[in-house]
């Protein structure tokens, strides 16, 4: 933990918090170990997170998977998991990413916004009419002009 520096958007950060000032839970759903995500949600003041499970040996991590990654497809049926869980709606519900890969998680909320985008999620977040956040250039494209 204290070997783990974040390397992060503030303007990503202020988004997190905001949400958090409004009684929202917020999680980091990454495809990251598990281990590495509940550090960064600690940090954060996050809720939690949800991340790629690990297999652990004596206390140490082995580095073989225990189930699939948390990518793609496998996010959204976690983030669905977790909704029904903890009784969250997902219609209700925020997502945030700047990959393509996230897709099957970003059309699984009310509120996908594309951040900081690759080109084929900005094609469709474009198309679908959702926020688009470019922190790299500083702006906000409204996506409604």
């Amino acid at each position: 933990e204290k070997h783990i520096k974040l390397k992060l958007w503030p303007e990503t950060v202020r988004l997190a918090k905001d949400h958090i000032k409004q009684g929202r839970e917020v999680w980091l759903v990454t495809a990251a170990p598990q281990e590495l995500g509940d550090v960064i949600a600690h940090e954060l003041g996050l809720t939690g997170a949800i991340g790629t499970k690990v297999e652990r040996k004596n206390g140490i991590l082995t580095g073989k998977l225990v189930g699939k990654p948390i990518h793609g497809a496998e996010k959204r049926k976690a983030l669905k998991a977790l909704a029904k869980d903890r009784n969250l709606s997902l219609k209700r519900s925020y997502a945030y990413s700047d990959s393509q890969n996230d897709l099957p998680m970003l059309t699984a909320v009310g509120h996908p916004v594309a951040v900081n985008p690759d080109k084929i999620l900005t094609r469709y977040a474009k198309a679908a009419d959702w926020p688009i956040y470019d922190f790299k250039k500083r702006e906000l494209k409204a996506n409604r002009e």
